[in-house]
């Protein structure tokens, strides 16, 4: 009787993070981007008098929540298993004709 469950082994080295490591990772990444909104903000009020400058900070400020929240929801792409695994060969250990002596 045939077993549905997959037979092949796992090295624990090339095993995905877990779930709860992985959203940590992007919980992180989404407060480290949130956070440097704030700068943008603060250096876009102290250069007030520079327009152009506190524009391009302002500007800078406001595309960072969507791409901080599409960077957080994005999990990383799965790994394809490639395993080495031991597979038998013929192996001849000498590979020329042998002379028959008769006699």
């Amino acid at each position: 009787m045939k077993s549905e469950r997959d037979d092949t082994p796992v090295l624990i080295t090339e095993a995905a993070p877990s779930y709860e490591d992985e959203y940590a990772a992007r919980k992180r990444k989404y407060l480290i981007m949130m956070l440097l909104r704030m700068p943008c903000l603060v250096l876009a009020g102290i250069f007030y008098e520079t327009w152009w400058l506190a524009l391009g900070f302002v500007l800078l400020s406001i595309p960072l929540p969507w791409i901080a929240v599409l960077i957080a929801n994005d999990r990383p792409p799965r790994r394809s298993e490639q395993v080495n695994r031991y597979e038998p060969t013929p192996m001849a250990l000498e590979k020329r004709d042998h002379p028959i002596i008769e006699g």
